[in-house]
């Protein structure tokens, strides 16, 4: 059942099958002329059905129904095109709406290709092909997409929504703040009692350090509502800012430690020797998906690693890269004092 958040802003909770995301929130702001609906689950009949009977519920007219999508991923984009239908609009920043293309053209195999680079198995590479959800329950080829950037003001339900750029989690990401109202949709920029997923994205600099300052950006808003794009928020806003700072902050000194006591890992085999919040017996059973999560996540944070100078990257014959620290455990533990704290 929806739940009303403010005057006119409801929260429809969609189940996310085999996901541990458990389900996503999509929130639908009613209008006079036009309503406007703010992610939308994957493209499968479950959230589909979920998604679709809780507009039932508040009477949406999905012909009178403009979309907004916070950032690419498939559980949050995968229903947009159909819902809209003809005469929709799907806003997404321009970004994000490059990487869609890119998607439709090579990018699953330029992906794969860097992941292999990293030492992933590329027979998992194939079984991903038919198991990760990002690449069976996305959108469709059809979708009328309308760029938007930050800044950018949208009006639905009496409400001026502002497009805030906060990329990091996706090139793109795009939250939406509404300045009275203290509320801000926050998509996977923030959530509360799960980390958001940082990756390393092909022909992108850095976007563990675009993410962190991302993250120290939005402190420069007063949100007395935040609603994210999964489970609940749970807590004050800078002070979730905070925790993931240092959350990433230890995931960091990790990562070096571990090439510091073994020279010439791949970002798989680092990846391998990092703690996870998971449920597996190791490494070798972790599940498919989630381990090339955790490999693409491992990846930005050796990328931040290089960006600073800390480790170096080797390749072999082949092309697979192998990472070195460059400077002593005492230099390192220096740099670590002055720089980890001011992430």
């Amino acid at each position: 059942m929806p739940e009303e958040i403010i005057p006119n802003i409801y929260r429809i909770k969609i189940p996310l099958p085999e996901s541990p995301l458990k389900l996503l929130n999509s929130y639908f702001i009613r209008g006079i002329r036009k309503n406007l609906l703010i992610d939308t689950g994957f493209r499968r009949p479950e959230c589909r059905k979920a998604l679709l009977d809780g507009l039932r519920e508040l009477n949406a007219d999905l012909e009178k129904t403009d979309i907004y999508v916070t950032h690419l991923h498939s559980d949050h984009v995968g229903l947009a095109p159909e819902l809209a239908g003809k005469n929709g609009t799907i806003y997404i920043s321009a970004e994000d709406l490059r990487w869609l293309e890119f998607y439709k053209g090579n990018g699953w195999a330029e992906f794969d290709a860097q992941f292999i680079k990293e030492g992933f198995d590329p027979e998992g590479l194939e079984e991903l092909q038919y198991k990760n959800p990002a690449r069976i329950y996305g959108p469709g080829p059809a979708g009328r997409f309308v760029p938007v950037s930050p800044g950018q003001a949208l009006s639905y339900g009496g409400y001026t929504l502002r497009c805030v750029g906060t990329p990091g989690h996706t090139p793109g990401h795009m939250c939406l703040y509404l300045k009275e109202e203290k509320l801000m949709f926050l998509g996977d920029h923030l959530l509360f009692d799960i980390t958001p997923n940082i990756i390393s994205w092909p022909g992108v600099d850095n976007a563990l350090k675009t993410y962190c300052g991302s993250l120290k950006m939005l402190k420069e808003y007063d949100i007395a509502i935040p609603l994210p794009g999964h489970r609940r928020a749970g807590k004050e806003v800078n002070q979730r800012i905070d925790e993931l700072l240092f959350h990433h902050k230890a995931r960091l000194e990790e990562a070096l430690g571990v090439i510091e006591r073994e020279p010439g890992l791949s970002a798989c085999q680092i990846a391998g020797r990092m703690t996870w919040n998971i449920r597996s017996r190791s490494w070798e059973t972790f599940p498919i998906v989630q381990k090339w999560f955790a490999v693409g996540e491992a990846m930005a944070h050796v990328d931040y690693l290089l960006a600073e100078g800390l480790v170096c990257r080797k390749t072999d014959g082949s092309g697979r890269r192998f990472y070195h620290p460059v400077s002593s455990q005492k230099e390192a533990a220096k740099w670590k004092q002055k720089n980890f704290c001011a992430i």
